[in-house]
C-alpha cells in the first residue's frame, strides 16, 4: 500500500461501526494490541506498517475504503457476489 492508501482515524473508527466489532475485535484480527487501535482511532502516530497491517484486517472483514476523490476518504461494506 501506498501512503495515500493508509487508513486514517474517522475511516477505522466508521469500519468498525459498519462492521460491528469491537476494538478488541479488530486487534485480535489484525494481530496487533487494543492500545494500538485505540491510539489508531485517536489519530495518534503509529508505523506505517501497524496501519497497514490494521487496514489489511478490516478489508478481510470486508471493508472496502473509497479514496478522497476530493469528497473526503470513507468507507462501506463489500457488496456480497451473489450466482
Amino acid at each position: 500500500m501506498s501512503q495515500g492508501d493508509t487508513l486514517n482515524a474517522a475511516q477505522c473508527r466508521m469500519a468498525r461501526a459498519a462492521l460491528q466489532i469491537s476494538v478488541r475485535d479488530l486487534a485480535a484480527a489484525a494481530e496487533v494490541s487494543p492500545t494500538t487501535i485505540t491510539r489508531l482511532e485517536r489519530g495518534e502516530s503509529l508505523y506505517l506498517r501497524t496501519i497497514d497491517a490494521v487496514r489489511a484486517a478490516l478489508e478481510v472483514a470486508g471493508i472496502e475504503f473509497i479514496a478522497e476523490n476530493g469528497g473526503g476518504a470513507g468507507v462501506r461494506l463489500k457488496k456480497e457476489i451473489t450466482t
